[in-house]
């Protein structure tokens, strides 16, 4: 109990050295490449829900938004098995951490929107201001439209942090209250117990609906734009 509460989501290091790029590249090491003919068990599933999701997501993008299709499932696997492999014991989390989220938010809203200011500049610009706006309104619909622009790459970067952070932070809290029961009341604890294994299979879904929902925005903005 006397343990930080946050220590969980400090960057480990190895030697004095961070390490937090050898555990961004691990998550690669659960898709091997198929390299026979019938593939396996684990290997077929993997294949059949990858093909599910991409068919889902780019069933609303014309031919030039699909070409973004393995940039978009890379994105969900990384994102998706990163969340699940913080939930093991003793583990890391990349995605608690604002900067990585940021890094890979604020390029892919970057390339969308120069996708769209590149082919589809008049449709793009037209965004800035609604048909039929009041002329007294005009500069001030320019600024919010702007602002809520540059804001999108944030609110990307946050919603995944805040949930990530905020399920590991009720585990942690609810396994050490769990572990402080233990020997005032075992009823309570069986309890607690009980709500603590709730919550982690809800954090099990969680990660995944996170990881679906950061790669399905960026699909949708990428959609606006082609």
């Amino acid at each position: 109990m006397n343990e930080n509460l946050f220590s969980s989501f400090t960057t480990p290091t190895m030697m004095g050295l961070p390490i937090v790029i050898l555990i961004t590249m691990f998550p690669g090491i659960m898709f091997p490449s198929p390299n026979r003919l019938i593939n396996n068990r684990l290997i077929s599933i993997q294949q059949w829900l990858v093909q599910l999701t991409s068919k889902q997501m780019l069933s609303i993008h014309n031919q030039k938004g699909q070409t973004w299709a393995l940039m978009l499932m890379s994105l969900i696997l990384f994102i998706g098995s990163t969340n699940l492999l913080g939930l093991l014991p003793h583990s890391f989390t990349p995605t608690t951490q604002l900067s990585l989220n940021l890094g890979m938010a604020i390029p892919l809203w970057a390339g969308t929107v120069i996708t769209g200011f590149r082919h589809k500049t008049k449709a793009s610009l037209a965004h800035f201001l609604p048909q039929g706006t009041p002329l007294p309104l005009i500069p001030m619909l320019i600024i919010i439209e702007t602002i809520s622009l540059f804001i999108q790459p944030m609110a990307l970067a946050v919603r995944l942090t805040a949930n990530i952070t905020a399920g590991h932070l009720l585990i942690h809290l609810i396994g050490g209250a769990t572990l402080a029961l233990m020997s005032i009341s075992t009823v309570t604890a069986i309890v607690t117990f009980s709500i603590l294994v709730l919550l982690t299979i809800l954090e099990f879904a969680v990660a995944l609906i996170q990881a679906y929902v950061f790669t399905l925005l960026v699909s949708l903005y990428l959609h606006d734009n082609t």
